[in-house]
């Protein structure tokens, strides 16, 4: 969208997807690519065809823990993404029966260690961590979903404020295949800034992260969207009768 065709259609922001939630939220913005979770939170129209999904390990959402999965009380979370907050929550219910308690932290392995049961770790610090040389417990959250229920899971999706005018989702889709046409000068561009191999760059945007969503992801979005709903309806009640 800076330097395709479509650069010219929309005045660009730039924010970690929390963030652009509270945009759209709030006004700020008009159209995002929010956390899936939003859907259920806003009044949101989702614009078809491109977003952010996994079909297996996603490799940038990692929950680490010093302790078994069944034993964590405590998350330390890092907050960017509410939809991968939620996600882990899903995962250590619905396969650990773990409930903890969850709160943020800035995204520092060694310090979110020190002061809970378990680290989320989500993001490029994700990158930057290879799961096998660490002495931790480790899940990769994608992996974990595709798992659980066999179909993909969708990070983020675009999506416009509801009552905005509906939008051609063709600008969209338009500017993921520009994306990928130029994906190695993505890759040179983009790499040394990250500071992780070439390799493990290029391997993440063409093996683990999906920009183009049909029928089974948005299938994936709506049980995501289910189970995060029993979840949130589980904890009240545990709430209320505690």
């Amino acid at each position: 969208m800076l330097h395709g065709d479509q650069r010219e259609l929309f005045e660009l922001s730039f924010a970690i997807p929390s963030e652009c939630a509270a945009r759209v939220a709030d006004g700020r913005a008009d159209i995002g690519i929010v956390p899936s979770i939003e859907l259920s939170r806003q009044s949101l129209d989702i614009i078809p065809g491109a977003g952010i999904a996994c079909h297996g390990a996603v490799r940038s959402i990692l929950l680490v823990s010093k302790v078994p999965f069944p034993a964590i009380q405590r998350l330390a979370a890092d907050s960017s993404s509410r939809t991968s907050v939620m996600l882990s929550r899903v995962i250590l219910a619905r396969k650990f029966d773990a409930h903890p308690e969850v709160f943020a932290h800035p995204p520092d392995l060694v310090t979110m260690l020190e002061n809970a049961d378990a680290a989320l770790i989500i993001g490029d610090p994700a990158l930057l961590i290879d799961p096998a040389s660490i002495p931790f417990h480790t899940l990769d959250l994608g992996a974990e979903w595709v798992e659980l229920t066999g179909l993909p899971m969708v990070f983020a999706v675009w999506a416009s404020r509801g009552g905005f005018p509906a939008q051609d989702p063709a600008p969209f889709a338009d500017s993921l295949r520009f994306g990928r046409r130029h994906l190695d000068e993505i890759l040179r561009l983009e790499q040394p800034r990250l500071g992780i191999s070439p390799e493990l760059a290029r391997e993440y945007l063409t093996r683990h992260i999906v920009n183009e969503l049909g029928p089974r992801e948005y299938d994936g979005l709506a049980l995501f969207l289910q189970y995060a709903q029993e979840l949130e309806h589980q904890a009240q009640s545990r709430i209320v009768t505690v």
